[in-house]
């Protein structure tokens, strides 16, 4: 199945706590459709020191987010839209925004 979320992206959250929120995808995992997204869904995590020299504490990363929570945002009109697939003329399957007919470069 192509990918509709790709890394690089831009995403924003459509729905849950952090609904609204805007973010870089840093990774997708296709098998558990989730997705990494810089800034969203931010979880603290205590950590203990496992080496020597190692400093231990509490550190904020991101946790993941399903990918039916995150919708893409158009390059043309800065808008969330659904995304679709067209085959171009030499043969290429490209995505593309669904509101603008805008081919998604990436």
């Amino acid at each position: 199945m192509a990918a509709r979320i790709r890394r690089g992206d831009t995403v924003v959250v459509i729905s849950g706590v952090e609904k609204g929120r805007q973010g870089e995808v840093l990774r997708v995992l296709p098998r558990v459709n989730r997705a990494l997204v810089q800034g969203v869904n931010v979880a603290t995590k205590h950590v203990k020191a496992t080496r020597m020299g190692q400093q231990s504490g509490i550190v904020e990363e991101e946790a993941t987010i399903h990918l039916s929570n995150l919708m893409l945002i158009d390059p043309k009109s800065e808008k969330p839209t659904k995304v679709g697939f067209r085959v171009l003329e030499d043969g290429r399957k490209v995505r593309v925004a669904k509101a603008t007919g805008e081919v998604i470069e990436g």
